[in-house]
């Protein structure tokens, strides 16, 4: 009956479009190029929310989500708080701060732990976070952006919290940060952030904002029986005398995972300085270099176990065009409209932004131009200038709105004109 009677209105509106006089242009969509599958429109934070649903199963975990309600990210803990029957655990908590403190508590406790919120509640979040860093268990942060500072305009996007995410912490506090793109490639997003935070031992941010929250688009549904395997053991006894907590698996340099209340693991766990190996306290300064160094060095390490930076590029192209986030489909579509009216030019989007691929700096440097759009004033130019000491120019809008592929065609079009 409910296909019926949409079908009837399908066929209304068509009839009615073709019949009527009131329009002077019509149009014709192309049927989608699609791989053939089922598909469901959703939006950005309904695949976030199904994203980290698909990250607990791969990891053989169960789910904890803890937030406190905030613009444009509650709809996240309003998704997953529909789907107790698949295992998820919600917690509306009373602030920003107490919520992390939740999600960290789950995390040391063996769950999938993870955090949701915007812009104000990353600022109130930052403590827990290097609490995070500093205890190196796998939490997950999501942030989704929007216009600021402070309250600023809540129901507006905006990309401005990527230094924020980057080093919005006290002390020497590194991890990881990777960028949703779109809608539809959120979910496998949520699942790689969940592989890096349990394989590194590591709380990751995740950055979406209010265009990719509240966008929607079709989405094919993944074959749940075909998900990565990202499950990760739990420490176990091993006879010595002494559990000891921060010794490092030397490839990733992950300390073990032990849960709370095994026998012979007990183990002392706080925001002080960690002696190397044995995980007391320490004052010691080298050992605090020591330790800031070790920390640093596991996440410098995950560029070795990301993808390199793929190009779309033309022959001959000069321009290279770096984006992130949800600038992806005003930079795609830019990108094409240029070179249907006679550009050459490249194309790179980057989801990993801590630590970058490591074939990063090499791509840059094989164009005598780039340019950077983005909604804030500059982060990601900041970030490559300083790294990779390119001289990338930045195209940067800040009106809480998107860009329109107008302004990057024409921006394409202006620096690649003879």
């Amino acid at each position: 009956a409910v296909v019926a009677a949409n079908t009837v209105a399908f066929r209304t509106g068509y009839n009615f479009g073709e019949t009527t006089e009131q329009f002077r242009h019509t149009y014709q969509v192309k049927p989608a190029r699609l791989q053939p599958g089922t598909y469901t429109n959703a939006t950005g934070n309904q695949t976030v929310a199904w994203g980290l649903v698909g990250a607990a199963r791969a990891a053989r975990l169960p789910l904890l989500y803890s937030s406190y309600p905030i613009t444009p990210a509650s709809d996240i803990l309003q998704e997953l708080s529909r789907l107790q029957k698949l295992g998820v655990r919600t917690f509306q908590a009373e602030d920003e701060i107490a919520a992390i403190g939740v999600a960290l508590g789950a995390a040391f406790a063996g769950h999938l732990g993870v955090t949701g919120t915007s812009g104000p509640g990353m600022a109130l979040k930052s403590e827990t976070m290097s609490l995070a860093v500093m205890t190196e268990l796998p939490l997950l942060i999501v942030d989704v952006q929007r216009a600021g500072p402070s309250t600023g305009m809540p129901t507006k996007t905006e990309q401005a919290d990527l230094l924020m995410a980057m080093y919005g912490r006290h002390g020497e506090a590194p991890l990881p940060v990777l960028a949703v793109a779109s809608p539809a490639e959120a979910f496998d997003t949520m699942i790689e952030a969940a592989r890096i935070a349990l394989k590194y031992m590591t709380p990751v941010v995740v950055l979406s904002d209010g265009y990719i929250a509240n966008s929607a688009e079709p989405w094919r549904l993944p074959d749940l029986d075909h998900l990565p395997d990202i499950s990760v053991p739990f420490a176990a006894p091993d006879g010595e005398a002494k559990f000891m907590p921060y010794r490092r698996d030397p490839g990733t340099l992950a300390r073990p995972w032990a849960l709370p209340g095994t026998p012979g693991l007990e183990h002392r766990v706080g925001g002080l300085e960690k002696e190397d190996v044995t995980g007391e306290v320490s004052h010691r300064p080298a050992n605090h270099q020591h330790m800031v160094e070790l920390r640093e060095r596991k996440v410098a390490g995950i560029a070795d176990d990301i993808p390199e930076m793929r190009v779309d590029a033309d022959d001959g192209a000069e321009l290279l065009i770096v984006g992130w986030g949800s600038t992806h489909p005003a930079i795609f579509a830019g990108v094409r409209q240029a070179r249907a009216r006679g550009a050459k030019v490249a194309r790179a989007h980057l989801r990993y932004l801590s630590p970058f691929p490591r074939n990063l700096g090499e791509v840059l440097r094989s164009y005598p131009r780039v340019l950077v759009p983005e909604l804030n004033r500059g982060h990601l130019l900041r970030l490559l200038r300083a790294e990779f000491l390119v001289d990338a120019v930045g195209m940067n809008k800040v009106q809480g709105m998107p860009f329109k592929t107008i302004e990057i065609e024409e921006k394409i079009m202006e620096m690649t004109r003879p």
